[in-house]
């Protein structure tokens, strides 16, 4: 699936070492979470994946999980994997995730949910974190 295509989805409908916080979140639907914007939990099955995007589908409706660059970490998620997201709707309408929880309960940490995403400043800033 191209990129243009993939995110027109979006408009229609880590392993990491990072330590990131537990923070309790209401699960809601993708219906729900457009309308709402605030910091969520969503689950769904994965329908389609571009590098570190994938677009994210509960039933009630589609998003895009935004989980961050390629450089900063891959995560390996499939297409047809259940997943559940903890994270925020972020300006674009995608969902930027804090973490990705498998069916097998095991989580790719992302970031953290306060403050801006450890990537800020691009790839070749000093620290380049889980990926150097």
């Amino acid at each position: 699936m191209n990129q243009g295509r993939f995110w027109s989805l979006a408009l229609t409908a880590t392993i990491s070492t990072l330590a990131v916080p537990v923070i309790a979140r209401a699960q809601v639907s993708i219906e729900e979470l457009q309308r709402s914007g605030a910091g969520v939990t969503i689950s769904g099955e994965v329908v389609s994946v571009v590098g570190n995007d994938f677009v994210l589908d509960d039933g009630t409706g589609q998003i895009i999980v935004d989980a961050g660059p390629n450089w900063w970490h891959q995560i390996d998620v499939s297409q047809g994997e259940e997943v559940t997201v903890t994270g925020e709707l972020g300006r674009g309408g995608e969902l930027d995730a804090y973490s990705i929880t498998r069916s097998d309960g095991s989580t790719i940490e992302i970031r953290s949910p306060g403050g801006p995403p450890p990537w800020v400043g691009g790839p070749h800033r000093n620290s380049r974190g889980p990926n150097p």
